[in-house]
């Protein structure tokens, strides 16, 4: 097995990708024990108890449509306890040559990462210094720049982290922190998600006017998504080359809006995935895209 790292952007090709299934155990969604993060997160987003089960079965229905286009799939080792270990994009992100693991911001997410060292994968992760970051947080929208929300799992020490470990690295990129304007957002990808060069999908009642300003000025297309939209995690979408996006089954209006703009659309029914806020990028941690 090739275990080179490498990914440039967010619509390279995809040619190696690491997936994990969900687990049995599930996390009360609601009662006096809930964390205020969570509570927060709700208001946001839909949250809603989901079948293990029928979410291995979508997730399987995913890795076959990989496998057709030629990706390398990789299952990670199950992470006992955990009850979005379905997740692997929050635990890890590549940006160039380098895997970084993601400083997690809940604890009990803590053994997801775990994998990262399993001996069988040969993976290397880099390991950043301070602050809070998760991968789906950090989008790469170009070969230059670093896009990082500050949402509730990410926060300005760790977006300035990892701008030190690319500098020492060799990695001349500029790490771009994007603000919210409102409060309880679970990642970035939720709400803007780069799908072909110059082009990408933006939710832009969540972003700062500032923000917006400048997603404007270095974006050729950006497709409107609605609050609706946003709440089914329809943003969440995958691009798995430079012309080639995959999104989830009812996302009919902007499968539309991306047909227009000449990309080949895959559809993946991600129904029960999508019971809690993440869809297809949160299922999906690319190692190389080429």
């Amino acid at each position: 097995m090739d275990h080179t790292v490498h990914v440039a952007t967010e619509y390279g090709t995809l040619k190696r990708v690491a997936l994990r299934h969900a687990g049995d155990f599930t996390r009360p969604l609601d009662g006096p024990d809930v964390h205020p993060v969570l509570a927060r997160q709700q208001s946001t987003s839909t949250w809603d108890t989901y079948d293990p089960a029928t979410v291995r079965t979508q997730q399987d229905q995913m890795i076959a449509l990989l496998r057709d286009r030629g990706t390398d799939v990789v299952l990670l080792p199950d992470a006992p306890g955990c009850s979005v270990q379905h997740y692997p994009r929050d635990i890890a992100f590549a940006v160039d040559h380098l895997l970084f693991r993601a400083r997690l911001n809940s604890e009990h997410r803590l053994p997801e990462a775990e994998a990262l060292t399993d001996p069988a994968l040969c993976l290397q992760p880099v390991d950043l210094t301070r602050g809070t970051i998760e991968g789906g947080d950090v989008l790469l929208p170009d070969t230059t720049r670093v896009l990082v929300g500050l949402s509730e799992e990410t926060s300005p020490d760790g977006a300035a982290a990892l701008q030190e470990a690319l500098a020492r690295n060799g990695i001349g990129r500029e790490v771009v922190p994007v603000p919210f304007a409102v409060k309880g957002i679970v990642h970035l990808d939720d709400h803007f998600a780069v799908v072909a060069p110059g082009t990408a999908l933006i939710h832009r009642e969540v972003f700062t006017a500032d923000q917006t300003r400048w997603f404007d000025a270095h974006f050729d297309h950006l497709v409107p998504v609605t609050d609706a939209e946003a709440r089914a995690v329809q943003a969440n979408v995958l691009a798995i080359g430079p012309t080639t996006v995959v999104v989830a089954t009812g996302s009919d209006r902007i499968a539309a809006a991306l047909t227009a703009l000449g990309l080949e659309v895959l559809t993946v029914d991600y129904s029960e995935v999508t019971r809690i806020p993440g869809s297809l990028r949160c299922t999906t941690l690319p190692l190389l895209r080429t």
